[in-house]
């Protein structure tokens, strides 16, 4: 291990990427993966965190490789794929950030309304928590970084409580239902859960540019991930019956809700309707104020490359205008909005380039053939997404068939 790295440093870049791992994907795994049952979203877990985490260390020995603190992905898919990959990127990249935003504005809104069931209109309850977050998300990564640590923190011993407290009503029964045709739908969640890719380049030059420490590090992080991931499906699956009832995952899928709802709902208790509503809310903040960051950087660099000079208010608005009209006018697209992010963001810009550039590079046979490999699962996953979007394919919880 690099002498330069302390255990301190990996232990908090660990946290990091939990931090950025455990967001709106895990409030809605279990919606969309529990209708196919509790160990078809298992494996698709373990498949998806292993092709993710190959993805992460292809995109890591390239930042290492360059060792530049201003390492953004469009130039690096321009360098192997010319401008055709580089729009591809840009595009990508837009895709995952608005659509990630705008479940986040969309989600947190339906969390509060649905909990509280308060008489003020949920367009006011959004609006609010997009100024705030807005305005926090401008003040720069330099002056809240600590303080998105601790939330990280507060977030995880939030989770612990309520999986405590929810463990209890889970129904061994419930966690027995298998329907792998209604897999298909779970994949963009599943891929969701697993992307930290944007801070890739951070956490490298955070670790010195070590790249057996940060293959390391990254895997405690998305382990830890998972085993979180994980238990929130047992506890999903687990508590929430499969119907059309208020609190069934039918009735959350057809309605676009987060897993938080109805769990509440079938708690029936305060102090868990408390943690959970305090839970999503630091989970959903904290992914917000990190996507929102990056997401003022990449139009900065947009409008820097297009304009001669950065434009810090038209960035803002570029940045932070799409989300809100689109959370304004679709105000139930939370599941949806994960949906597009990652069946065609995070899928082609974290899961189809990446593969390309390890094909490329691939110094043996059996890294060709990895590569390959990965590239046909990343390439599956993205026309399984297509079908779903464009009507090739009907997806419903009773059936699923190809037009």
């Amino acid at each position: 291990m690099d002498k330069r790295v302390s255990r301190i440093q990996i232990i908090s870049i660990g946290f990091l990427i939990v931090g950025n791992l455990i967001g709106a994907g895990i409030l809605a795994l279990p919606i969309n993966t529990g209708l196919a049952g509790f160990f078809p979203s298992f494996f698709g877990l373990l498949l998806t965190s292993a092709a993710m985490y190959y993805s992460s260390i292809i995109l890591s020995r390239e930042a290492v490789d360059r060792k530049e603190s201003t390492f953004n992905y469009p130039s690096l898919y321009k360098y192997y794929l010319g401008t055709t990959g580089k729009w591809i990127a840009v595009v990508a990249n837009l895709i995952i950030l608005y659509g990630l935003l705008t479940a986040y504005l969309t989600g947190i809104t339906s969390i509060i309304s649905s909990l509280f069931h308060l008489s003020i209109s949920p367009v006011w309850l959004l609006l609010a928590f997009f100024v705030v977050v807005t305005a926090i998300s401008m003040a720069g990564i330099g002056k809240i970084q600590k303080y998105i640590a601790i939330l990280v923190v507060v977030k995880c011993a939030a989770f612990v409580f309520i999986v405590f407290m929810a463990g209890s009503h889970i129904k061994a029964q419930n966690l027995t239902h298998i329907n792998w045709p209604l897999f298909v739908c779970g994949i963009p969640i599943l891929v969701t859960a697993f992307h930290f890719h944007n801070i890739i380049p951070a956490v490298c030059e955070s670790l010195h540019w070590d790249q057996k420490v940060i293959e390391g590090t990254i895997l405690i992080g998305m382990t830890m991930g998972f085993l979180m991931n994980a238990t929130w499906l047992i506890v999903g699956i687990g508590v929430l019956p499969l119907d059309t009832s208020s609190v069934g995952l039918i009735n959350a899928f057809m309605k676009n809700l987060p897993a938080t709802i109805p769990l509440a709902e079938i708690m029936g208790s305060q102090i868990f309707l408390l943690f959970a509503m305090f839970f999503a809310m630091i989970a959903i903040t904290t992914a917000y104020l990190a996507n929102g960051m990056g997401l003022i950087g990449f139009m900065d660099d947009l409008t820097s490359q297009y304009m001669g000079k950065t434009n810090p208010v038209l960035s803002r608005v570029l940045a932070f205008g799409p989300p809100l009209v689109i959370s304004l006018v679709y105000p139930d697209i939370f599941l949806k909005a994960i949906d597009i992010a990652g069946g065609f963001g995070i899928v082609t810009l974290f899961g189809i380039l990446p593969s390309i550039i390890a094909i490329r590079k691939a110094s043996t046979a059996t890294q060709k053939v990895l590569g390959i490999v990965m590239l046909a699962l990343f390439s599956i996953f993205f026309l399984l997404e297509t079908g779903q979007e464009f009507g090739l394919m009907k997806i419903s919880p009773d059936v699923e068939h190809w037009k």
